[in-house]
């Protein structure tokens, strides 16, 4: 090799090292690079499907909520939350054996008593309280539940997986029975809340969890007051006596709020503070305008009605009550001259 080649290649490779060092100089080295920014994900094109909800200010877990709560994980909350994005949409669901679990998860959640009826005790479906199948942001969607599992939960005082959380869902909420772990019902609501996650960190708080916070109502809760506002702004889909209404056919429309064909006294929706944070963020449908007073008057007014019973029933009300709803609800409590649970329909009633 020549004595001009030899230079050439000497003067570019001084020139690479002094290009290296300008670089490390301007980007605070290669740790400071790496902390600013190898947590960021590249954008998902996928995700601007019609119907996508922008982010809101990150609220609090709720009691219902599959993401389990930082009081309830005994954990502190986290400094920092991940930044929401937009669920994928359904056109992206891959046509093969996986896609087709994805599919039948969506229908379960949507459908729940037509697609898992062999486990679900009343008239209620998944997306009566996480809209669009799960989706939607602002009441407790899937995709900001799935990457916090494993959790501990203060509820069973143990460490659960999402499988687990599932499972709790069909005791409580749909007052029904735990589907087997292994079964269709449960491994396909996992595939669906798996895919419906995709680009979400995993164990890092999302920034859109549970149900916005509803702030402390200016007054204590009413249950005068919140019959006015059943009466004024939730009757007409639910009725007057709070028992829903039937869809063409005889299938569930608007779900019961009370009665032995709602949520049992176990569900987390039973929690009044549970409630007026769904209400505030959801009711009356496609118009949600409560106040955060009205909000909390008519959480009170629904949950103080009989519902079926905790399945963790000790046999006393007293007893139940003093171990499992040391919060705010109405179990035990004696309303219109009634302790609600003494009169309650029983649970797991499933066909």
């Amino acid at each position: 090799m020549n004595r001009p080649v030899l230079m050439v290649m000497a003067g570019c490779a001084l020139l690479a090292i002094a290009a290296w060092l300008l670089a490390m100089v301007l980007t605070g080295g290669p740790e400071d690079y790496a902390e600013r920014y190898a947590g960021q994900s590249a954008p998902d094109d996928s995700a601007s499907a019609a119907g996508a909800i922008s982010s809101s200010p990150r609220p609090s877990a709720s009691a219902s909520s599959a993401s389990p709560s930082s009081s309830e994980s005994g954990q502190a909350a986290a400094p920092a939350s991940a930044p929401a994005t937009a669920a994928p949409p359904r056109s992206a669901i891959p046509d093969n054996e996986f896609g087709e679990l994805v599919r039948q998860g969506e229908r379960i959640f949507a459908d729940t008593g037509r697609f898992a009826g062999d486990w679900v005790g009343n008239d209620l479906s998944c997306q009566n309280c996480h809209f669009d199948a799960g989706r939607y942001d602002k009441t407790a969607s899937l995709r900001s539940a799935w990457p916090m599992y494993p959790a501990y939960r203060s509820k069973n005082q143990h460490v659960n997986d999402f499988a687990e959380r599932l499972q709790g869902c069909f005791t409580y909420s749909m007052n029904g029975k735990a589907p087997p772990r292994d079964g269709e019902v449960i491994q396909a609501l996992q595939a669906y809340s798996f895919w419906l996650a995709k680009g979400m960190p995993t164990g890092e708080a999302p920034d859109v969890r549970g149900y916005p916070d509803v702030g402390d109502p200016p007054e204590p809760p009413s249950y005068a007051r919140g019959e006015t506002v059943f009466q004024e702004h939730c009757a007409l889909c639910h009725g007057d006596d709070g028992q829903g209404q039937k869809a063409a056919g005889g299938a569930p429309g608007f779900p019961p709020l009370w009665g032995p064909r709602s949520y049992n006294w176990g569900a987390g929706m039973h929690r009044v503070n549970t409630a007026a944070a769904f209400i505030k963020a959801a009711m009356p449908l496609g118009k949600p305008d409560l106040t955060d007073q009205q909000a909390w008057d008519v959480a009170l007014f629904i949950n103080s009605h009989e519902r079926p019973q905790d399945p963790r029933f000790t046999g006393s009300v007293q007893d139940t009550a003093e171990r499992f709803h040391k919060h705010q609800g109405q179990y035990g409590k004696t309303v219109n001259g009634q302790v609600l649970g003494e009169h309650s329909p029983p649970s797991g009633t499933v066909p």
